[in-house]
């Protein structure tokens, strides 16, 4: 019997122990986060300027305490901007009502002088920019002190309207002082990812019951398809899904049928250039999706060929399953 009191109490203690392990735990994790070197002392607390003409400070009012995903741009950009904004459109979707929550968005202009906070006001209605992603402005001066500090200046080049900026976003949780550059060009599902589990230490529950059973088949891409994931999904689909969701430019379901060839060529080689000249179906592109340009993507004649494939390609895929339905 006597061994059995020891037993129990052995036992006892082990569980007593067990349950405040995990206190623990936190609170070592809260000191650790504490000790983070990325606080008030590294970052600026820079004085900017929203899109609706709110004074914020950078730390302070903006990253203190928060998940965040940070870029620069300017509303005059035709090339590389429209297609970064896109994209965190993309991501934003993804993340729904967790931004402006627990994610935040800001993009900062680079150009002062000419983004007022009007400007920038009417490049997020043009996007569709919603509720937790701020546009910011500023000094210039200051606004160089915080490209600087973030690692996002590119010494040697004109660092005002320039396409050639760091296109890089920076992401992090300043609280426990976890940051990293991503690509523009990174899939708006991992970029989501990245915001919304990794960088919350995968606080959040998944909302969706995932199962191999009903996992899509995975088909490798081919060269076209990659570039268009890469390149031109931010602003297009081809076949929409989500009819009552509009993208910022027209579906490409059928292009190759309904454009010109050489037309379609040229278009994707300099779209700029097209508008420019005032092309008309080029100009009738530009107003009727919101007056957004299409930027230049740079492609070269190969990229052209095998994007064009691409949708050639997955026009045929889409519309076999339809045309067999209508066959007695």
């Amino acid at each position: 019997m006597a061994l059995s009191w020891r037993v129990l109490l052995a036992l006892t203690l082990f569980a007593a122990g067990t349950h405040y392990w995990p206190i623990k735990s936190a609170q070592s994790m809260q000191t650790a986060e504490a000790a983070t070197p990325w606080g008030a002392d590294y970052f600026p607390n820079t004085p900017l300027v929203t899109q609706d003409g709110k004074p914020v400070r950078f730390f302070d009012d903006l990253i203190k305490d928060k998940v965040v995903a940070i870029n620069f741009i300017f509303t005059g950009c035709s090339d590389s901007c429209p297609v970064e904004t896109a994209r965190l459109r993309q991501v934003q979707k993804i993340l729904g009502d967790r931004v402006g929550k627990d994610i935040f968005l800001y993009s900062i202009s680079i150009d002062p002088y000419n983004d007022t906070p009007a400007t920038l006001k009417r490049y997020a209605e043009k996007f569709g920019i919603g509720p937790g992603w701020t546009l910011l402005t500023g000094e210039p001066e200051d606004i160089e002190q915080l490209r600087r500090r973030l690692g996002l200046y590119i010494e040697g080049l004109e660092n005002g309207r320039s396409k050639d900026h760091n296109l890089s976003l920076i992401i992090g949780n300043q609280a426990t002082g976890r940051w990293m550059k991503a690509s523009p060009f990174e899939s708006p599902y991992i970029l989501a990812d990245r915001l919304g589990n990794s960088l919350h230490n995968w606080k959040q529950a998944s909302a969706m019951a995932n199962d191999y059973a009903s996992a899509p088949e995975i088909r490798p891409p081919s060269s076209g398809e990659q570039i268009f994931r890469t390149r031109c999904s931010s602003c297009h689909t081809v076949g929409n899904t989500e009819p009552g969701q509009p993208g910022i430019g027209p579906d490409l379901l059928g292009v190759t049928q309904q454009r010109d060839p050489s037309w379609l060529v040229r278009w994707l080689k300099e779209p700029d250039q097209m508008l420019a000249e005032q092309e008309p179906l080029a100009t009738l592109l530009f107003e009727q999706y919101n007056r957004l340009a299409m930027p230049n993507m740079r492609l070269g004649d190969t990229e052209i060929s095998a994007l064009i494939t691409y949708l050639q390609e997955e026009t045929t895929r889409i519309q076999a399953p339809l045309a067999d339905r209508g066959k007695p």
